[in-house]
């Protein structure tokens, strides 16, 4: 009898503490095992579930208290890859682990318990150590990417890439051709077509270059421009850029190596057009959503200033 009693004060204690930790102190909010604080606003149980290695697809709100620091407005997109839950209370991929497509969550996690990972200057201005502040992640699942979606995916990337990577000389060759460019390419493949040569000091190593430019792709797609003429005809006007001459300081290879070899030796006043393989661009990464892996690039190049 007693004993009875003893294992039945024990499971009631135990009930208690299991309450207790999972009770947060978040009002509205609950609490997992892992101490991360949650809370459902729609709930769709018949949604395919979420799993470790799989990439949600949707939309997120995070907050510090009311101050919003990050959304992405539009469209879903890409949001995350869900791992395993690292730091018990301190990650959302527990929570994640919980939802379903179609379903919209908010964890929160005290601002205080994260902050001593961070450096002081990676904290928001709003954020008050010693206070009671709350990050908040509003995630709204809206679909999933399996992880055997994305090694499919990854896998006919990575087919495209070779073909891309195949095709490239015989594009470049085309290109040449069609234009009927006689100029030789040096023994890296960069073509350096002078249009107009200056009679101004001459671009060598420490010099600062001041240069127009306008970047396109072979198939005449534009994709970046010092020029604002030439941005509004290619359709990449940017109202809240400054568009003036792009400043450099010779050998410090803060331009893709065509460029900076192109121009190297070349007088102030001179306009030259640059052809370049990948190898000497954005090679097998690319660059943005316009520059492909393996695009080779033109570039209309005006150097104004050398000093």
């Amino acid at each position: 009898m007693k004993n009875s009693v003893k294992f039945a004060v024990l499971m009631l204690a135990a009930a208690v503490m299991a309450t207790s930790c999972n009770k947060s102190d978040i009002s509205g909010f609950k609490k997992t095992k892992g101490g991360l604080h949650y809370k459902f606003e729609t709930k769709n149980r018949s949604g395919e579930g979420i799993h470790v290695g799989d990439v949600i697809v949707g939309k997120m709100v995070f907050r510090l208290d009311t101050t919003v620091l990050f959304t992405n407005a539009g469209d879903p997109q890409r949001l995350m890859m869900v791992r395993d839950s690292v730091f018990n209370g301190y990650d959302i991929d527990e929570g994640l682990l919980m939802m379903h497509e179609g379903e919209k969550a908010v964890f929160a996690i005290y601002a205080d318990s994260v902050a001593r990972y961070f450096q002081p200057n990676q904290l928001p201005p709003s954020y008050k150590p010693g206070s009671d502040m709350v990050f908040y992640y509003e995630i709204t699942v809206s679909g999933v990417v399996t992880r055997e979606e994305l090694q499919e995916e990854q896998e006919n990337f990575r087919e495209e890439m070779q073909q891309r990577q195949k095709e490239e000389p015989e594009l470049l060759a085309k290109y040449i051709a069609d234009n009927n460019i006689t100029v030789q390419p040096n023994a890296d493949g960069l073509y350096v077509i002078v249009n107009k040569r200056g009679n101004g000091p001459r671009v060598a190593m420490g010099k600062t270059v001041m240069m127009n430019y306008t970047g396109r792709l072979l198939d005449g797609t534009m994709f970046d421009s010092s020029v604002e003429s030439d941005a509004k005809e290619g359709g990449i006007y940017n109202a809240q850029r400054t568009y003036e001459p792009l400043s450099y300081e010779v050998g410090k290879m803060s331009l893709i190596r065509g460029w900076e070899d192109g121009v190297s030796g070349l007088p102030q006043g001179s306009q030259v057009t640059l052809i370049m393989p990948s190898s000497l661009g954005y090679g097998a990464q690319g660059a943005g959503q316009t520059i492909l892996p393996y695009s080779p690039l033109r570039f209309d190049i005006e150097i104004v200033s050398v000093k």
